[in-house]
């Protein structure tokens, strides 16, 4: 499924970049950023970025599930996961309203 209209880029595509980092380091904080980064990509509209950070939620959890970590790991790495792309979106919406309040 085409998940980046700007870039062309499939749900696979992101999924196997996330994949290769969690064999990296399975613990690692991954980010849409990071993702694009190690695919030469960069977001442009960056309306796709709540479904990446979607994709790498699931890919993530999926992975862990795979690796047998145990319920105390997940549960404290996804809770911290989940947080900081919360806080992300929260920040994003505030400067999104105080860019349309300048304009």
């Amino acid at each position: 499924m085409l998940v980046c209209s700007c870039n062309y880029i499939t749900d696979k595509e992101i999924r196997d970049v996330i994949n290769e980092f969690l064999d990296e380091d399975c613990w690692q904080l991954i980010v849409p950023a990071k993702v694009y980064h190690a695919m030469s990509k960069r977001g442009r509209c960056c309306g796709c970025f709540p479904n990446v950070v979607d994709i790498i939620i699931q890919t993530t959890e999926d992975y862990h599930a795979r690796r047998h970590s145990t319920e105390a790991e997940i549960f404290d790495f996804m809770s911290r996961l989940k947080k900081f792309h919360e806080d992300s979106r929260r920040a994003d919406i505030e400067r999104r309203q105080k860019s349309h309040r300048a304009a």
